[in-house]
């Protein structure tokens, strides 16, 4: 990949920071968007935006699928950037980032410069205490990871980007192109986003409001307000939300959420949570050799009775009975 000198002047310069074990998509559609943007020929030159990806060492950094990208930026060589994108990876207890660029991080945000969060890079943002009073987003896939590690946050799960003053955050890989074009709107204009979007085979830019792809269940929903509403009930299985806190959440009435989900799914909303919390608490079934009861409590049940009563109403069989025939030997339970 070419790139040029930050230090020359362009609408838009970027600078990347990648994790160890960083997630490769999400760091390729959002530069393939600036890389298509930034020419106007199919020569990918950086006539009209820059990016560079910084490292303190210059060592190629591995990404999750095992890929590794060279840097070509140290640290101290850096330019001034106008987005500093940090790329998140596979959460777990390792360092994602060396102490230099942390330090570098958060000296960009102190000069005032808009941060980035791709993917997990949102969760770098916050264990460096760099969103404290921002919103963000998360993909709804680890939402639960983001609360349960940062207990007093409550992250946005629904929406394919958050732009927050100078903190933009995104759910993932498919974000990671819209939140890209976003900027190329802004710094160079609209038809150069559309441009770099439709070579990369997508229709058209999306709005950061826009719902979030969703587990199967809202593959082939049309209705944005329902695929919000389904992405919401899926982060909160355990506790589950009352279909008028839902509704009142998505800024409409109980009874127009109830028509829109008879329009697109032939199924009340309460209908559809309940399924969710039963597929969950099959999938535990399945996985794992937790008891009834704490499966129950954690899919949002009362207790083993009330889940036993929900599925076999809702599914024609009991737990007991399908983990039996289900589960593997090993994992069965006496």
């Amino acid at each position: 990949m070419t790139i040029s000198s930050p230090n020359t002047r362009k609408r838009l310069r970027v600078g990347f920071l990648l994790a160890d074990r960083f997630t490769l998509s999400a760091f390729a559609n959002f530069v393939d968007v600036l890389r298509l943007a930034a020419d106007d020929a199919d020569k990918s030159r950086p006539i009209l935006c820059d990016w560079a990806v910084l490292s303190d060492d210059m060592a190629p950094i591995r990404s999750s699928c095992g890929v590794k990208v060279q840097p070509d930026t140290r640290l101290r060589h850096a330019g001034d950037y106008d987005y500093l994108v940090v790329v998140g990876g596979l959460i777990d207890d390792q360092v994602a980032l060396s102490a230099e660029m942390l330090a570098y991080l958060r000296a960009s945000a102190l000069r005032g410069m808009s941060l980035v969060g791709l993917c997990t890079g949102v969760f770098i943002l916050q264990q460096a205490d760099l969103l404290r009073g921002y919103r963000c987003c998360v993909s709804w896939f680890h939402h639960q990871d983001f609360v349960d590690r940062f207990e007093n946050e409550m992250p946005v799960g629904d929406q394919l980007f958050v732009v927050d003053r100078n903190r933009l955050t995104c759910s993932g890989s498919h974000g990671a192109a819209h939140l890209s074009a976003y900027l190329i709107q802004k710094h160079i204009g609209r038809p150069a986003a559309i441009k770099s979007l439709n070579i990369m085979m997508i229709d058209d830019a999306l709005s950061g409001e826009r719902p979030q792809p969703g587990a199967q269940i809202t593959a082939t929903i049309t209705d944005a307000v329902v695929k919000r509403a389904i992405l919401r009930m899926q982060q909160n299985i355990e506790a589950p939300k009352s279909i008028d806190e839902l509704a009142n959440e998505l800024g409409i009435g109980r009874r127009t959420l109830e028509r829109r989900f008879d329009a697109a799914l032939k199924q009340s909303p309460l209908r559809i949570y309940t399924g969710l919390r039963i597929d969950r608490a099959m999938q535990r079934l399945r996985s794992t050799t937790d008891s009834t009861t704490d499966i129950a409590l954690a899919c949002g049940f009362c207790d083993a009775g009330h889940l036993a009563r929900t599925m076999k109403t809702e599914r024609g069989v009991t737990p007991t009975a399908y983990r039996q025939a289900y589960l593997r030997p090993d994992l069965a339970m006496a």
